[in-house]
């Protein structure tokens, strides 16, 4: 019977008005609908879906407290296994995880398990943070407050360590802060009430440090007590194309433009720090990352381009950030790939010069490999270039530690419970993969402080 209600929608709100306010755009559901969308679980005997969830949320537990209307019950029971879920149930790719794992999903809509882990999060916001181990007064640092330096930080607390995360900017949350748009992940009513209640488990946040240049990690183990040392720094340092023009006033990483707006407020009028979009944007790039920063640049009131070689079928952003762009109306320009940024007589962007694309023979990732079409070169006029291609870990941390090995991408080196080359420090997240998501970084932060606890007990 479950499987035949169809799966409730979610209320939005409507394109034409969020495309010019920063507000967010999906309301969530409300208990009745909740409670609705619930009672379509199977309960399976063997979930897949909690096999494919990196932090491996109790998934069914969860849903059926849901369908009961024991909301705080569900929130326990999440509670266990994540430190984030209002911030996941609103920023996975539920789609290709647990939700695409969903038995409902081979035959028709799978349970909307990420809208469902968003309500019970919202809904119990604020409340007694899950229970903690006796403290024991072994001192662990965390470099990062990003989900993968959270995650970590979380779990060891829990499990009686004397944790301090040390973060580079001046406010916690790393690419949940800076990277994430207002209107995908509210900061004051989600992401700082969700680190508030990291806070709350007895973990201490130092801002405005950077390990590797403020103090090192050796400073921290070797003079400041420190048993272990978890890197989830991130993947901060941006990529560029390559090509003639990259220097023009007016090109932008995706990095920098996300950071000016979601952490320095550059769309705010009551802030001091605005940023220069023009009327017409070109964001180079098809992920999550690219979609954020073409929809940020659209309610900033700039006409806005995706220029992407492949087709709209491989673009690599999750669907439903390409359905609420091209709704908003963003504009796709599909298998086309910039050669050269042109610029004016006083060196800034006037048009991004591109070539038309054709899909020849898959590459390695199994992806039909965009060919150029010779004498197929044209212009497209625009004010302003934004990069978003991808990012690399800073390495400022690999430099100043000794013992620490890392990849010719500059990714720490790590095997699969965090270990890195140095006795005593792990690392995960972006840090070791190069940029990916915000679940899989909380699944590795998670792992590595199983991991450390583990060490440490060898160690006493």
């Amino acid at each position: 019977m479950a499987n035949r209600i169809p799966r409730v929608a979610v209320r939005e709100q409507d394109a034409k008005v969020r495309a010019g306010n920063f507000d967010e755009v999906c309301y969530g559901y409300n208990k009745e609908e909740a409670m609705l969308e619930a009672s379509r679980c199977l309960n399976c005997r063997n979930p897949r879906c909690v096999a494919a969830c990196p932090v491996n949320i109790k998934i069914p537990e969860f849903i059926a407290r849901v369908c009961e209307g024991d909301i705080r019950g569900a929130a326990e029971i999440i509670a266990e296994d994540s430190s984030l879920p209002a911030v996941c149930g609103r920023v996975c790719p539920q789609e290709t995880q647990c939700e695409g794992s969903c038995i409902l999903g081979i035959k028709g809509e799978p349970v909307a398990i990420g809208k469902l882990e968003r309500f019970v999060a919202d809904e119990s916001m604020g409340e007694a943070p899950a229970s903690c181990a006796p403290a024991g007064g072994i001192k662990v640092a965390v470099v990062g407050s990003g989900p993968a330096g959270l995650a970590c930080a979380s779990d060891l607390a829990k499990l009686g360590y004397d944790v301090t995360i040390f973060e580079a900017l001046h406010k916690a949350g790393g690419v949940l802060e800076y990277g994430i748009p207002e209107f995908r992940l509210p900061k004051e009513r989600v992401l700082r009430k969700e680190i508030e209640a990291v806070r709350r488990l007895g973990v201490k946040i130092e801002t405005n440090v950077i390990i590797g240049k403020t103090v090192t990690i050796d400073a921290l183990m070797d003079e400041e007590g420190f048993k272990a040392v978890f890197i989830g720094s991130g993947a901060g340092l941006p990529r560029f194309m390559g090509i003639p023009g990259e220097n023009l006033c007016g090109v932008f990483s995706a990095n920098e433009f996300l950071t000016r707006n979601n952490l320095m407020r550059a769309w705010r009028d009551d802030y001091l720090t605005p940023v220069r979009t023009g009327a017409k944007v070109c964001v180079v790039g098809g992920g999550n990352v690219a979609m954020d920063a073409a929809r940020t640049a659209l309610r900033l009131g700039a006409e806005v381009h995706i220029v992407y070689r492949r087709t709209e079928a491989e673009l690599p952003a999750r669907r439903e950030e390409v359905h609420h762009a091209a709704e908003e109306g963003i504009i796709f320009d599909m298998l086309t790939n910039p050669v050269e940024v042109l610029g004016d007589e006083k060196g800034w962007v006037r048009a991004l010069r591109c070539i038309r694309m054709e899909l020849g023979e898959p590459d390695e990732d199994g992806r039909r490999k965009p060919v150029p079409i010779p004498g197929s070169e044209f212009e497209l006029a625009t004010d302003t270039v934004i990069m978003a291609l991808g990012t690399s870990p800073n390495p400022l941390i690999a430099k100043t530690t000794d013992g620490l090995e890392v990849t010719r991408r500059g990714c720490i080196v790590a095997d699969d419970n965090g270990a890195t080359t140095r006795p005593g420090i792990f690392a995960g997240g972006d840090a070791v993969t190069g940029a990916a998501t915000v679940i899989l970084a909380m699944g590795a932060g998670r792992t590595a402080a199983k991991a450390i606890d583990e060490y440490i007990r060898t160690m006493t």
